[in-house]
């Protein structure tokens, strides 16, 4: 399915609910997902839904143990400095192929960074990198995806809702 310039090919997909859905154990800690799994693919009308904000839609990250994107999510006053600093930044780290959505609220920012099929450890050391690069300008506020402390299905990503 297509999202604006993003390509997910997915099997299923995640809606969020109002009360906890899961209890996941993982890595001796517990995640209480609030988003629920529904498998069946990602239809134009939800992702409609979506944007219409009558539903939360998220897609998986991971699949295999590999994935197609890297994601930071921003969240605060500073969004539109962050948007630039990203922008800035990936230009002197030659990172050409991302794309700058807005989420949900006006000061969530999504930054997805297209890469081949990288493995979920290859996508942390990157992501990694990035974030201690962003850390040296800008208090951190934001998180990366996917990751390896997190399990399956909390490395989801809300799809965004506008082009920036």
């Amino acid at each position: 399915m297509k999202v604006f310039d993003l390509e997910f090919s997915t099997d299923h997909y995640y809606i969020k609910r109002s009360r906890v859905v899961e209890q996941i154990p993982f890595n001796n800690r517990t995640f209480y997902a609030k988003f629920e799994r529904i498998s069946e693919p990602l239809t134009p009308l939800l992702f409609q839904q979506h944007l219409n904000k009558q539903y939360t839609i998220a897609v998986p990250l991971v699949k295999n143990g590999f994935t197609d994107y890297l994601v930071l999510e921003y969240k605060g006053e500073e969004y539109l400095r962050f948007s630039h600093l990203v922008k800035h930044l990936f230009h002197t780290m030659d990172i050409t192929k991302f794309y700058i959505y807005q989420g949900k609220d006006e000061e969530k920012i999504q930054v997805f960074i297209h890469v081949m099929h990288l493995t979920l450890e290859e996508a942390e050391k990157q992501l990694t990198e990035i974030s201690d690069r962003l850390k040296q300008r800008l208090t951190k506020r934001w998180k990366t995806l996917p990751s390896t402390q997190l399990p399956e299905a909390y490395n989801i990503v809300t799809l965004p809702y506008n082009e920036i």
